[in-house]
């Protein structure tokens, strides 16, 4: 069973969701990831997505998460 959503109720409010283009997708991810989070997994927190969820859709335009670089490749 995947963790609540620990993001504050405040930050969540004003969250779009997320860009459903898969390359846009992609882009938006690993800028969060770059800029913003040190993990998949905060990221995912943070904005309430299923990290499975994420991985899947990345991955069917064959993108994988490579945590030593912090971003899809």
């Amino acid at each position: 069973m995947a963790a609540p959503c620990s993001g504050r109720p405040f930050e969540r409010m004003f969250f779009m969701s997320l860009p459903q283009d898969p390359m846009i997708l992609l882009s938006y991810v690993n800028t969060k990831l770059r800029d913003e989070y040190p993990s998949l997994h905060e990221l995912c927190q943070s904005l309430c997505e299923d990290e499975d969820d994420l991985r899947r859709r990345l991955a069917e335009v064959d993108y994988e998460y490579d945590e030593t670089l912090n971003r899809f490749v």
